[in-house]
C-alpha cells in the first residue's frame, strides 16, 4: 500500500511556509552573532529583521558563521 501524501500546493499555504523559512532565518543569523558574543548595532538588527530575500538570509546566516564584524555580513 502507497504512503498517503496530505501535501498540497496552495498559494497562501505556500506563502505562509515562506514567511516561515523567512523569520526562521533572521532569528538563526542574530543567535549566531549573539551565540559567538558579537554584539549587533540596531542598524544591523534593523537591516537583517526586514529582508525578505530568503537567499540572501542564507548568505549572512552563512557569513555570521565567520565574521568579527556584524558589518562583514553585508560585503558584496
Amino acid at each position: 500500500m502507497a504512503p498517503v501524501n496530505y501535501f498540497f500546493q496552495n498559494p497562501v499555504a505556500d506563502q505562509l511556509r515562506a514567511e516561515g523559512r523567512i523569520e526562521d532565518r533572521i532569528e538563526m543569523i542574530l543567535r549566531i552573532l549573539e551565540l559567538r558574543g558579537i554584539e549587533v548595532s540596531d542598524s544591523t538588527r534593523l537591516r537583517v529583521q526586514t529582508c525578505s530575500d530568503l537567499e540572501q538570509l542564507k548568505t549572512w546566516s552563512e557569513r555570521a558563521v565567520h565574521v568579527t564584524d556584524p558589518a562583514d555580513l553585508f560585503a558584496p
